[in-house]
């Protein structure tokens, strides 16, 4: 499978976990939540730019998961002037883990 799949399927993998933290009362709210979604959306639009004739190719599934990811992506609300929950004492998280940061991650290791 190609790399162009993995980001295709990362794309609807993160499109999940913010669409699903959003409605946490801490992610929702956090600094590092309304970055990783700005950051998604300009990385959603720059495939779609930048290797589009790539994603021409794609079979019909994948189309379909793309189209869904960037629909939930682009729907999503950024908090203004969000905290970062965790610098707040509000996230009470171990140190390093994120549920929305680490998801992110992923992204590094396919690129």
């Amino acid at each position: 499978m190609s790399d162009i799949h993995n980001h295709v399927r990362f794309y609807r993998f993160i499109s999940g976990v913010l669409h699903t933290q959003k409605g946490d009362p801490l992610c929702g709210n956090c600094r590092a939540f309304a970055n990783t979604v700005l950051r998604m959306k300009e990385g959603i639009a720059l495939l779609k730019a930048e290797r589009a004739h790539e994603l021409s190719e794609l079979t019909e599934p994948f189309r379909i998961l793309l189209d869904e990811a960037h629909h939930i992506i682009a729907a999503l609300d950024i908090p203004l002037d969000a905290p970062g929950q965790k610098k707040a004492g509000n996230c009470r998280m171990p140190e390093g883990a994120c549920f929305v940061k680490s998801s992110k991650k992923l992204l590094d290791s396919i690129d």
